[in-house]
């Protein structure tokens, strides 16, 4: 039995969509089951908070609370970063009962980089590439307990970086 080329592209098709398909699935974007679905409709994605311009307006969009300086919240950014586009940043907290961990930015034109929720049981430690406009203090909010704890440090940027 031999394949027409019309058969093959219908079947690479059909295959292709497929994959498509179960990639969403495994990332989460088209739910498989009510537990997906359940988890999207109690965590929502926090829109409003990422439009903030100003740290204390996404914190408290985020959390409706405020952060207090924290020794056992540790972040890890260097002193000055060389290209603004690719900032590494990382955070670990020594605090029980972690739900989440935010980085924010205070002169980027929105203030929340990111925010992670952290599934209990799992050890508390985020790390990532951020971008950032200009030298500037760096803030991550560790939600843990239900109280917010925090940790700042001043990134001095270079070359690059949202503004340029």
């Amino acid at each position: 039995m031999s394949i027409t080329t019309n058969e093959f592209s219908g079947t690479r098709r059909l295959v292709l969509k497929g994959a498509g398909v179960a990639a969403l699935i495994g990332l989460g974007v088209i739910p498989f089951g009510g537990r997906q679905a359940l988890a999207a409709a109690n965590d929502p994605y926090p829109t409003e908070a990422f439009k903030q311009k100003n740290e204390a307006d996404a914190i408290k969009a985020l959390y409706g609370k405020t952060a207090e300086p924290s020794d056992k919240v540790k972040m890890d950014a260097p002193e000055i970063a060389e290209n603004g586009a690719v900032v590494p940043i990382s955070a670990t907290t020594t605090l029980a009962d972690v739900s989440s961990i935010s980085f924010l930015v205070s002169e980027n034109p929105i203030a929340l980089i990111a925010s992670y929720r952290i599934p209990a049981g799992t050890l508390p430690s985020v790390a990532n590439r951020i971008k950032m406009a200009k030298t500037s203090n760096v803030t991550v909010i560790v939600e843990a307990g239900g109280k917010l704890y925090s940790a700042t440090k001043e990134v001095k940027v270079t070359v690059g970086g949202c503004g340029g």
